[in-house]
């Protein structure tokens, strides 16, 4: 198939791509057609001119555009027969009556040429075996004897325009190779837009699959930075609620201890309050005395032995000339202190009296009774 020429639709030039693949070679451009189509022209202007050229028909025809080519890149049936008579070739319509009464069959035939609204494309023999080179497809499409006169008539059912062309053509190196084999096509070829659209198709398929790739590896991505979140969140909480026990912790240890000294102040209140009470009055309505200080007992002690030492007997001023029995009796007079705790207590001697240095006065005393010496004790002892 590579040694078969086969020119491929560019714009409209499909007369140009018709004649170069019925030759099989780029013999024509779209210059030289114009040039044959403007010759032709000239010759129709000229004959028209013959009947006058002051004449309305003749004014008409120069108004009128150029039937033999467009700008489009169109040309006409008489240009192509006039392109194909410089190879010493003429082309006859394969359905006109002329021709069908030969009743030639279309095998033996060497190329045809159809046409079906402003579209020209060639059907040619190469070797032995027929080729549709229409300039649409993608390449040469492979056409079997028996099939070529179905495939004719479906062309003239279509409103296809068929031309049968005679005489020799040009040797080609397809047609030598193709005398020597025979070709199989496997696949036929498609039109260039259902190639377009197929391959186009086949793209956005492709983008679609990558786009799915995309978009399913940015859903992996999402999910793993959705996992990492919510572990961030999961962990933010965590110590958001540590920080928040721990407050509760320090607020309720901030609460007991405000609490506690609330007690405190209040049982220090209580305990005013109560003080304050018990110096008021006691039951039996006499004000009692108020606890005196230490200053106060040291006056009150000196005093008391001082008045004492002026009253007591010379015997127990000077202890050492008394006799034992006054001993005796002194003893039996001193074990009248009464112990209270580790406090001697003298009947004489009122409760507020057993403050500082009377317990150190009494236990003196206790403790001289214990060992019977009368050198132990004190001089200004008061014995009642």
């Amino acid at each position: 198939m590579e040694a078969i020429f086969h020119e491929k639709q560019e714009g409209s030039l499909c007369a140009q791509h018709c004649l170069n693949n019925l030759l099989q070679g780029e013999y024509f451009s779209p210059i030289d057609l114009s040039t044959i189509a403007q010759q032709l022209d000239e010759e129709e202007r000229a004959r028209m001119a013959e009947g006058g050229t002051t004449t309305e028909e003749y004014k008409i025809f120069l108004q009128q555009p150029s039937g033999n080519m467009d700008d489009s890149g169109f040309f006409s049936i008489q240009v192509i027969s006039s392109a194909l008579r410089v190879w010493g070739l003429e082309i006859t319509l394969f359905n006109s009556p002329e021709y069908q009464r030969l009743r030639i069959d279309p095998i033996i035939e060497r190329a045809f040429i159809c046409n079906y609204k402003e579209h020209w494309f060639t059907v040619r023999k190469l070797g032995n075996q027929w080729f549709n080179l229409n300039s649409l497809l993608t390449g040469p499409e492979l056409i079997s004897d028996t099939y070529l006169a179905l495939f004719l008539a479906q062309l003239q059912q279509e409103g296809y325009s068929i031309f049968v062309v005679r005489g020799d053509l040009p040797e080609c190196a397809a047609d030598e190779l193709l005398k020597r084999m025979r070709v199989v096509q496997l696949e036929r070829p498609k039109l260039i837009g259902e190639e377009a659209n197929q391959q186009t198709e086949t793209e956005q398929r492709v983008q679609s699959n990558d786009w799915e790739q995309v978009i399913d590896v940015n859903k992996s991505i999402s999910n793993d930075l959705d996992d990492d979140e919510d572990e961030n969140l999961q962990h933010a909480l965590s110590l958001s609620r540590q920080h928040m026990e721990t407050e509760d912790e320090e607020a309720d240890l901030r609460r007991a201890i405000h609490l506690s000294m609330q007690g405190f102040i209040q049982g220090t209140e209580n305990s005013e309050m109560a003080t304050s009470q018990n110096r008021t009055t006691d039951p039996s309505g006499t004000i009692a005395a108020e606890s005196p200080t230490m200053e106060e007992l040291r006056r009150r002690r000196q005093a008391y032995f001082e008045r004492k030492q002026h009253l007591l007997p010379e015997n127990l001023v000077h202890p050492e000339k008394q006799s034992c029995a006054a001993l005796k009796a002194n003893s039996v007079s001193i074990c009248n202190w009464t112990t209270v705790g580790f406090k001697l207590v003298h009947p004489c001697l009122s409760q507020s009296t057993l403050h500082g240095d009377a317990f150190y006065f009494g236990y003196y005393c206790w403790c001289s009774l214990q060992y019977s010496n009368p050198d132990h004790l004190p001089p200004s002892v008061g014995l009642n």
